[in-house]
């Protein structure tokens, strides 16, 4: 049995793990030149660490993992005006928490590439997929710029995010499943040795009104920042016109000195995304899944992106590596799906909440905020306000 994956992102990175260790040939194909070195911090907890330990991931995951003390909100002098304490964080998310670099988890995932067997699994950078279509011998793929070269499989998995190709082919165009949440998000890393050495082991979040930016110092003389901001570029959050760099730097002028310095080192094209959800009545066609963000994307703000996307992966992996025959794929998708919807739909449930209280718009809005915080220090409020967060995996 063989499988193209289109995307190697988490998701696909360990899907294609997956099946080339249940005996599958597997060709990865990402269409970036190489591994993408930007991303933000993320919280890595839930459903994903269960799946994580169970197939061998999750020591590589711990060893690049950051120790976080607290989440602190800051105003624009730099004082705290509320905090969150990590380890009744982890306590309250099941009891494993890690911080993880995006582009950290990815290279761990990369490297767990080396558990397959050689000539099993194959990777390709650069391969830009042109288009997909179903024959009667399964799938096949042809990569952008080389019409004369097509990849045939029995299963096609779409892992490439959330405005996935795949999608668009198979499905459908992205406006019917593409649910905006009426931000945006902008993340890069910059060299600052002193913002570096001041803001160790803590998230550093601003306190303020229609936008957010946070920071994080890393290993070496770098400064992780991530930003979210109000979306006015209509239902589908297309990119705004303009200078991404210059729109940051419009955007979060005056919330401190930390936040002036990151945007004065700010690249010039930074990462920067519609922060969405994907809705969508069906996973798989035919002999074609998605899997991840392109098929459910539940958003930063329900914290749990890189959790759901190992953990739907390695359950792909699951229901689908034991399939001997063709005959049986019809089936295994389904069983992927069934089992692995409800989850996610809770998670974007979660989503959607935090997403009402994640910019405050007004001054009381963002003093309400404040209270919340402070009360999770108080038993029985803390488990109130964590599964308003993160769901039914709050204990």
């Amino acid at each position: 049995m063989k499988a193209v994956v289109v995307g190697a992102g988490i998701a696909g990175l360990v899907a294609a793990r997956q099946f080339g260790l249940a005996g599958w040939d597997v060709d990865l194909l990402e269409k970036s030149a190489a591994p993408r070195p930007d991303g933000y911090m993320m919280d890595f907890f839930g459903p994903g660490v269960e799946a994580a330990e169970r197939i061998g991931l999750y020591p590589r995951l711990a060893a690049v993992a950051y120790h976080v003390e607290a989440a602190e909100y800051v105003d624009a002098t730099g004082r705290p005006t509320s905090s969150i304490d990590y380890d009744q964080f982890a306590r309250l998310a099941g009891g494993k928490v890690l911080s993880l670099l995006r582009p950290d988890m990815e290279r761990a995932a990369l490297a767990a590439l080396d558990d397959v067997a050689p000539g099993r699994l194959r990777v390709r950078y650069g391969a830009q997929v042109s288009r997909v279509w179903s024959d009667e011998d399964g799938v096949r793929v042809a990569i952008d710029g080389s019409p004369d070269v097509t990849v045939a499989a029995d299963v096609l998995v779409g892992a490439d995010g959330i405005h996935s190709g795949v999608r668009a082919q198979v499905f459908g165009p992205e406006e019917e499943f593409l649910r905006p949440l009426g931000m945006r998000a902008a993340a890069f890393i910059v060299t600052e040795p002193l913002l570096n050495a001041g803001f160790r082991n803590r998230f550093v979040l601003t306190d303020s009104i229609d936008r957010m930016a946070g920071l994080y110092s890393l290993r070496s003389d770098e400064v992780a920042a991530f930003m979210v901001y109000r979306d006015a570029t209509g239902a589908q959050g297309h990119l705004p016109s303009g200078s991404t760099r210059e729109r940051l730097r419009r955007e979060f002028a005056g919330l401190g000195h930390a936040v002036d310095r990151l945007l004065e080192l700010c690249p010039e094209h930074p990462y920067d995304d519609v922060v969405a959800q994907i809705v969508m009545p069906g996973w798989h066609r035919g002999r074609t899944v998605l899997v991840g963000d392109a098929c459910g994307a539940v958003s930063l703000l329900a914290g749990q992106g890189g959790s759901l996307a190992i953990a739907g992966a390695a359950l792909l992996g699951d229901v689908l590596g034991p399939v001997a025959s063709p005959g049986g794929i019809a089936s295994a998708l389904a069983e992927f799906e069934r089992r692995w919807r409800p989850v996610v739909e809770e998670a974007q449930a979660a989503g959607r909440r935090t997403a009402s209280s994640f910019l405050p718009a007004n001054r009381t809005q963002r003093l309400l905020r404040r209270w919340i915080i402070r009360a999770t220090r108080l038993p029985g409020i803390d488990r109130l306000v964590a599964r308003q967060i993160v769901g039914r995996i709050a204990k």
